[in-house]
């Protein structure tokens, strides 16, 4: 069986420009790929150009084999993401957002999916309140159950840690490994060494590396992380 997920000469960045070196990697089911870095190397902007946020500069990444078509019936089906930048709908409920989701992946017994998530997540007691309402680490919270709710065969995470505390942290991490145990293959951007070091199967480090014509921006993969 193929790998789930595959970049093969991959080169991200803006406007033409790339912000890091040149990326390829395989990542098989059930597999979790941490991404770390130094802030401002180009973790986030590698993992939204896998997830196909954004065009790439150059380079092929595919998923299933499939190249990566965001808008199409069996990518949206196949692959979850959870981006800081992700939105709510402004006039539904927590309880509301979580139900839409589960509905419409054809979650089994949707209600108590949804009482499920709301427990883990510790927001139980907002499930009634709408966003806005909502403090920034309870948003986050909400983020993270809109994305385990679903199935998917590949679960992109980009700092799901942010804003929670470290007992949430830790849940973070039991779930992330439950879900690969389960056969989903998940993508990371983490800047915490617990998290890393609990889920992380491999681990794809951008970093710098300074050559005789300036500075350049590498990415490798280091296995068994």
């Amino acid at each position: 069986m193929g790998d789930v997920l595959e970049a093969v000469g991959l080169v991200v960045g803006y406007g033409g420009t790339p912000v890091c070196g040149e990326v390829n990697l395989g990542v098989a089911r059930g597999e979790v790929l941490a991404v770390v870095g130094f802030n401002g190397a180009g973790k986030s902007t590698v993992v939204r150009t896998l997830a196909g946020r954004q065009d790439p500069v150059a380079g092929d990444v595919r998923v299933h084999g499939l190249p990566v078509m965001p808008d199409a019936v069996m990518f949206r089906r196949q692959v979850a993401t959870v981006f800081d930048e992700d939105v709510f709908f402004p006039s539904l409920t927590v309880r509301e957002h979580l139900l839409l989701v589960a509905r419409g992946h054809s979650v089994g017994a949707p209600e108590e999916a949804v009482d499920a998530e709301l427990d883990y997540f510790g927001i139980a007691d907002r499930a009634h309140a709408v966003p806005d309402a909502l403090s920034s680490g309870q948003r986050r919270r909400l983020l993270l159950a809109a994305g385990f709710i679903r199935p998917s065969s590949l679960l992109f995470l980009d700092e799901p840690e942010q804003r929670l505390d470290p007992v949430m942290r830790d849940a973070l991490s039991r779930r992330i490994r439950e879900r690969a145990d389960a056969g989903t293959t998940v993508v990371v951007v983490t800047h915490d060494p617990r998290l890393l070091v609990r889920t992380a199967t491999s681990c794809l480090v951008i970093d710098e590396t300074v050559t005789t014509v300036g500075t350049e921006r590498g990415a490798q993969i280091i296995a068994g992380a």
